[in-house]
């Protein structure tokens, strides 16, 4: 990142610009978790009069969309990150995908099916906008080796859940119970808000998220061909996104398969009342706020203690814990099978798990990015490593289809868990050669802020 910014004015030791980027994510998140809260409930939903009427498709069909639709949000930062790197810079990029992300949701909150699907194209564009774009500006805002890096990206990451939680509650109760389009029309008053933060905030992002000419004006070595250091680091980035692949992969059932399974297969009264199963959908962004600063601070102690802490040794261990979070719902399986219905507890501790193994993977992943990607490609690595959560996203449909077809949720859920542990493991045992393409970039931090 940038060697050359001007002083910024602090907020809680931090840049104030962070705090407009964070609210500005929290109330993306709001509109995208609360929309994703119930999608694919709104479209098995029976065809019926009356706001709580759905699409009516088969569960397959619903989790093909589901697949199809979160992949291409996150593909579509690709051409996110080209837009910003090449023609608008990041900050007028990331202003743009907001309002297309606004003129989305309100879209989708209207009837028929013809806006249903351009609701979800302009998601689609609105995200591949924004999201790369604005993670890259959270690294501009710290000069390089700033040891504040990591935990600036893990407020942002704290400003993405927090917005998580509340749309699974808000609008997920909004959606089943008062009506579908009305919960699509409250995510998008949500990215309205994150809208207002983000322009208002302008002053505090002066020297971010430049255009091209601005960034590259009198400097030679930003416009040369990549050295061998950094062709190295993008190599093990590269190679680093197999992790996400896998991660997110399992990890999104939470939306899809993992939703289904708590609507229908879930004995979900307490205290005489039905929760509903879109809340479900706010115990990752809970458990990560309750947890962030447990987990932080345990891989805090382990680093000082002298023992392994880089980002892809974080982000094997994280991929075997999310795995392992798969036992708990082969167990609600079983008994769902046996008894008609399964605990709540099996789905609280998977997503416990789940949450446990994403704090230990996905804020250091995108710190790492930061880190290892040249300059004059830093959003496209960024907008590459959504793409790549996207692959994952539609991996996740893909077994969706197969657990709810002739695999068997069974099935499914053990091969899951397996799997994760094993390649989580696989990643520790080439940690040594991994760890060498970066050159120690990971070991560039300065002993002040």
């Amino acid at each position: 990142m940038a060697t050359d910014l001007p002083i910024r004015e602090d907020f809680l030791g931090h840049p104030k610009g962070l705090f407009i980027l964070f609210f500005t994510e929290l109330w993306e998140r709001f509109s995208y978790y609360g929309m994703r809260a119930i999608l694919v409930l709104f479209v098995v939903a029976e065809v019926k009069d009356g706001m709580l009427g759905g699409l009516g498709w088969s569960k397959v069909a619903a989790l093909s969309l589901y697949g199809w639709y979160t992949m291409s949000v996150y593909v579509a930062s690709i051409p996110g990150g080209l837009i910003a790197d090449r023609l608008l810079g990041r900050r007028k990029t990331v202003m743009l995908g907001g309002l297309t992300l606004c003129v989305g949701h309100l879209v989708l909150a209207m009837h028929g099916i013809g806006f249903f699907y351009l609701g979800l194209g302009l998601i689609v564009a609105g995200v591949g906008l924004l999201k790369p774009n604005i993670s890259t500006m959270v690294g501009e805002l710290y000069r390089q080796g700033d040891p504040r890096r990591d935990k600036g990206f893990m407020i942002f990451y704290m400003g993405i859940n927090i917005g998580a939680f509340l749309s699974g509650i808000i609008v997920g109760y909004v959606g089943q119970k008062i009506g579908w389009h009305y919960g699509f029309g409250l995510a998008g008053i949500g990215m309205l808000l994150g809208q207002a933060v983000y322009i208002l905030g302008q002053r505090h992002l002066a020297g971010i998220g430049m255009p091209p000419e601005r960034i590259h004006k009198g400097s030679e070595k930003t416009t040369a061909p990549l050295t061998r250091v950094e062709k190295d680091r993008v190599l093990v980035l590269l190679l680093s996104f197999l992790i996400v692949v896998v991660f997110w992969g399992a990890f999104e059932q939470a939306g899809g398969l993992m939703n289904l399974f708590t609507d229908e297969k879930t004995n979900r009264v307490l205290l005489g009342w039905e929760i509903p199963a879109s809340w479900f959908q706010s115990l990752n962004p809970l458990f990560i706020i309750l947890l962030a600063t447990a987990v932080g601070a345990f891989w805090f102690r382990w680093q000082k203690k002298g023992r392994e802490s880089s980002s892809l040794f974080k982000m094997g261990v994280g991929t075997a814990i999310m795995g392992f979070g798969f036992l708990f719902m082969a167990i609600a399986t079983v008994q769902a099978g046996n008894e008609g219905k399964a605990w709540m507890i099996w789905i609280v501790l998977a997503y416990l798990f789940h949450t446990i193994g994403e704090l230990s993977s996905s804020p250091v992943a995108l710190s790492f990015i930061t880190k290892l990607a040249p300059l004059k490609y830093a959003s496209l690595m960024m907008g590459t490593y959504f793409a790549v959560t996207g692959l994952g996203n539609k991996v996740a449909g893909i077994l969706g289809e197969l657990a709810v077809g002739n695999l068997g949720e069974l099935n499914t859920f053990v091969g899951i868990l397996v799997f994760c542990v094993l390649f989580g493991g696989l990643v520790i045992v080439f940690l040594k050669p991994l760890k060498r393409l970066t050159h120690g970039a990971e070991d560039l931090t300065d002993k002040a802020p």
